[in-house]
């Protein structure tokens, strides 16, 4: 039994990169049920909000360290139109990471959905290349909803992160000012392999998307396939 031990960590060991793999793949299925929820409730976000869009920042149950207050941490995907000026089909998707901040005792201690609407390129551009603080490095507000609600009001024309969030069954814009995004980067080399960026993923569509980003890019595809940022 001792002589079997070295061997059996060395084949855990082997397989650790590909149950990673698995994981990464899981997050983004579980970003796309959740695109396809969220766009499907009554008081949804809003078609000519989505339509500006540049990119899309989906973190699927992210997780609160203590009720009510506190710092929050979560994983999910970030994918953006492809092509010169954010005018082709969404991308394929890049890891993304979640961490700190205080979002209140409206999320009750409970694992939350979020969806973040990138709104033009300046803040794709942070976000794809170092750790920016929402509210401080880049814009953030919370998103309007609702079929009628319009795009154009100043906070949404200044804000360069539109943010979502859904717990308990309850879909509302939410602010995260004061919390931190950045690329996965470990999640990305686990999935795409080593060396690749993650503004190779999204921006310089290098990247040929995973059977598992069908869903979500179906989903955006469909409901949003032209940019209307210039409108």
């Amino acid at each position: 039994m001792k002589r079997s031990l070295p061997l059996m960590v060395i084949i855990s060991l082997l397989c650790l990169p590909t149950f990673a793999q698995k994981d990464e793949n899981n997050r983004i299925e579980n970003s796309g049920k959740v695109m396809v929820e969220i766009l499907n409730v009554p008081d949804d976000i809003p078609s000519d909000v989505l339509r500006k869009a540049e990119c899309v920042i989906v973190l699927p149950s992210v997780v609160k360290f203590a009720f009510g207050f506190g710092g929050s941490y979560g994983r999910g995907v970030m994918t953006c139109r492809s092509g010169k000026n954010f005018s082709g089909p969404w991308s394929a998707p890049s890891m993304m990471a979640l961490e700190g901040g205080s979002f209140g005792l409206q999320l009750g201690g409970q694992a939350t959905d979020f969806v973040l609407l990138v709104m033009n390129q300046r803040g794709a551009d942070s976000i794809l290349s170092s750790k920016v603080k929402l509210g401080g490095d880049v814009s953030a507000a919370a998103g309007p909803k609702g079929r009628t609600a319009s795009a154009a009001t100043d906070i949404t024309l200044r804000a360069e992160i539109l943010s979502y969030s859904r717990s308990r069954g309850l879909f509302a814009g939410i602010s995260l000012q004061g919390s931190s995004l950045r690329p996965d980067n470990d999640g990305n080399a686990r999935l795409y392999g080593k060396g690749v960026t993650a503004k190779d993923i999204v921006i310089n569509s290098k990247i040929k998307p995973p059977a598992s980003a069908r869903l979500l890019l179906s989903t955006l595809n469909k409901k949003s396939p032209t940019n209307k940022s210039g409108q």
